[in-house]
């Protein structure tokens, strides 16, 4: 089926009623959520409340139990769709890099861009060395990761995700991984994606981002949606005991 059919009036994401059980584990209960073209949608919640899961439905990287997942009004659960097409749409960046050891930089700037988008090496090296500028790391082209910070991995894993021109990005707890003083240059490169109107669902333990950057906060807990609303009046005025409770904890 070709993903071209997109409609331009659709929300970049459209969740209804999203189920996932592993055996009799049931980790999300039902969830609903929509993400509009542009948006900044961070989700916060306890470990194991279902965040990881939800992300990962988006693009089927975890096969939904029921429901269905809609990117740009095109239902991913389809069997029919070619869901390696519309991934192509999606970027995203987990808490590890998942950069190749054995690549350079730019080899892995450039390997789904000519395996997958079938560009030429000239025109995969040219969209590898934009992005690469756009995160601030143009320096470090032919860089092996083994010798990158955890900060400049996880801004390649973003240009990575950058060079196949996605209409959105996921984000899974994109700083957990990173030493403190290196969370801050990812944040700035995903407030620049932010201000360029980048549709992004980001799942973090970053309060100040979330309160600064997010169009809409998320909390789930237990697998389900407890409260969302404006990122500021949710973290200063939480209005469920449960939101209340681990804001507490956190901040």
């Amino acid at each position: 089926m070709s993903t071209d059919l997109i409609d331009v009036h659709a929300p970049a994401i459209d969740i209804q009623g999203l189920v996932k059980s592993f055996g009799d584990n049931e980790v999300l209960k039902g969830i609903d959520l929509t993400v509009k073209a542009g948006e900044v949608v961070c989700v916060i919640g306890p470990s194991g409340s279902g965040k990881s899961t939800l992300l990962r439905s988006v693009n089927l990287l975890e096969e939904p139990t029921g429901g269905k997942v809609l990117i740009e009004g095109i239902d991913i659960t389809d069997p029919d769709i070619d869901i390696d097409r519309i991934r192509t749409r999606i970027g995203m960046v987990f808490q590890s890099f998942n950069l190749f050891p054995h690549l350079d930089v730019m080899g892995n700037l450039m390997i789904a861009q000519q395996r997958v988008k079938k560009r030429s090496k000239a025109e995969a090296e040219k969209v590898a060395r934009a992005m690469l500028g756009r995160v601030g790391l143009s320096e470090k082209a032919d860089a092996f990761p083994g010798h990158l910070s955890g900060g400049q991995q996880q801004r390649v894993a973003i240009a990575r995700a950058l060079c196949m021109n996605p209409d959105m990005m996921l984000f899974d707890e994109p700083t957990s991984a990173l030493d403190p003083e290196l969370v801050g240059e990812v944040l700035q490169v995903m407030r620049t994606l932010a201000d360029e109107g980048m549709t992004m669902l980001v799942v973090t333990h970053e309060m100040g981002f979330a309160r600064e950057v997010g169009s809409r906060l998320i909390f789930m807990d237990g697998g389900v949606i407890v409260e969302e609303g404006d990122p500021r009046e949710v973290l200063a005025t939480p209005q469920h005991p449960r939101t209340q409770d681990f804001l507490a904890r956190v901040l």
